[in-house]
């Protein structure tokens, strides 16, 4: 693994967020001045594809990057934009029930008010 893919992931395994690639490449320049956007790109585009990490996509919203790759589900905060990871485990028996038939794979992100801008 080359030095870039081990900084990229362990700035993602250190986040406490889901991260942009921007602020990806932002905190990468700090510990490696020489790298490049398009460094990041092709190993953000490589370690998803290899399921290492995943590419979560919402319309409206810059990609984010999850260091978690088994299933989960999302809130986003509808205003602050603040992606949390929940697990929902009777979403896909309840589904599989009303549809009637097994599907292979589902992303759900619930548009919410956090916590932290509800008090505000």
């Amino acid at each position: 693994m080359t030095k870039q893919r081990e900084l990229i992931l362990s700035i993602l395994k250190q986040s406490d967020r889901h991260l942009t690639a921007d602020e990806i490449f932002f905190l990468a320049k700090l510990k490696m001045p020489s790298i490049a956007m398009a460094t990041i790109y092709n190993n953000l585009n490589a370690l998803d594809e290899a399921g290492v990490i995943h590419r979560l996509h919402i319309d409206g919203v810059a990609d984010c990057f999850d260091k978690l790759t088994e299933p989960h589900d999302h809130l986003l905060c509808t205003h602050c934009g603040r992606i949390r990871d929940v697990r929902l485990p009777s979403v896909r028996p309840a589904i599989e029930g009303d549809i009637g038939t097994p599907f292979s794979e589902y992303e759900l992100v619930v548009h919410y008010t956090c916590p932290e801008c509800a008090r505000k």
